[in-house]
């Protein structure tokens, strides 16, 4: 390795959200973003065909003590967008057109593993249903997120 090697300013965070190094180097110059890290969202599979992660209810709870319906909804963004930047590839950029939820379960602990599927990936649309489970596989949200594709 060359010794005057600096390595991109976010390859840590992202190593800690859980992003596989092949995308270090594409996204090392950005990060996962400052709300990704404060929601505690870690990635599992990534790829624009299925995204997982999970976020900790604890620490995003709204006044009674549910997990936020807006935390399910960052948790959707943040899955839609990375799988359609990937479906985009490092020289166009996704930027979110419509997004909705429907809650069906609250929760009071522990972790939500949200699960991004491709509905459509086309050349200027990409559009992925989110669904998040609980630990036990139960149905807590689904979401549907579209993003549109464009030149960097």
């Amino acid at each position: 390795m060359n010794a005057n090697f600096t390595p991109p300013p976010f390859t840590a965070e992202l190593a800690a959200a859980g992003v596989p190094a092949k995308f270090h180097e594409w996204l090392g110059h950005l990060g996962v973003g400052a709300l990704v890290v404060k929601m505690g969202i870690v990635f599992g599979e990534m790829a624009p065909e299925r995204m997982t992660a999970t976020m900790p209810v604890e620490g995003n709870t709204q006044l009674v003590g549910l997990l936020h319906g807006g935390a399910h909804l960052v948790l959707a963004d943040t899955l839609g967008s990375f799988a359609s930047a990937l479906h985009a590839g490092p020289t166009r950029r996704p930027v979110g057109i419509e997004i909705g939820a429907t809650h069906h379960r609250g929760i009071k602990a522990g972790l939500v593993t949200g699960t991004a599927t491709a509905l459509h990936l086309g050349r200027t649309l990409a559009t992925h249903e989110v669904v998040m489970t609980d630990a036990e596989g139960r149905l807590l949200s689904t979401a549907r997120i579209t993003n549109m594709i464009l030149d960097a």
